[in-house]
């Protein structure tokens, strides 16, 4: 993108002021991981969140999973996680994830495609923990595949997935923003 994905406005706000602020209304704490030019994009930030950095960005999103899981407090049940580059899930969409009945995992899908934020029970959330550092949070996440509840939902936002100027331009036309 030629700059941090974190900082792009989008709806009057940056990317991730708009993610805190909205997981922020069911989520205490919201916790931030910080990898690639973690100064610039903090400095970039309005929202109140825990913010940790993770050295070991550059091997792989795993580790930053992993940070921001040791961030999570020990009495939290359950851990509700996103990538920054899926900007726009709506509110009823997180409400949704957050009040689901219990699972070890929990996935929000449109049009029968996967998306984020998703909900890991406590013991997920541990497991993802144990694994090494070159393996794939999938390799978890599999092992609960029977149990997982997925929630169709009607909201696009749960598969924005912004990783090129053509896919954010999309965005923001999608959300009247240009």
């Amino acid at each position: 993108m030629g700059r941090p994905k974190a900082l792009l406005p989008f709806q009057g706000e940056t990317f991730l002021d708009g993610l805190i602020d909205k997981l922020s209304r069911h989520c205490d704490p919201v916790i931030v991981v910080l990898g690639h030019r973690p100064e610039e994009v903090r400095g970039g930030v309005r929202s109140a969140a825990q913010f940790v950095i993770n050295a070991d960005y550059a091997r792989g999103m795993l580790t930053s999973l992993q940070c921001g899981l040791r961030a999570v407090p020990p009495d939290c049940a359950r851990v509700v996680f996103t990538l920054v580059d899926h900007p726009n899930p709506n509110a009823a969409t997180l409400a949704a994830i957050i009040q689901a009945p219990d699972a070890p995992v929990v996935i929000p899908r449109f049009a029968g495609r996967k998306g984020h934020p998703v909900r890991l029970s406590r013991e997920v959330a541990g497991q993802l923990l144990d694994l090494p550092p070159d393996a794939k949070p999938t390799d978890v996440l599999y092992r609960h595949l029977a149990a997982t509840r997925f929630l169709d939902l009607d909201d696009p936002g749960v598969v924005d997935d912004i990783d090129d100027p053509q896919a954010y331009e999309e965005l923001l036309e999608r959300a009247g923003s240009l």
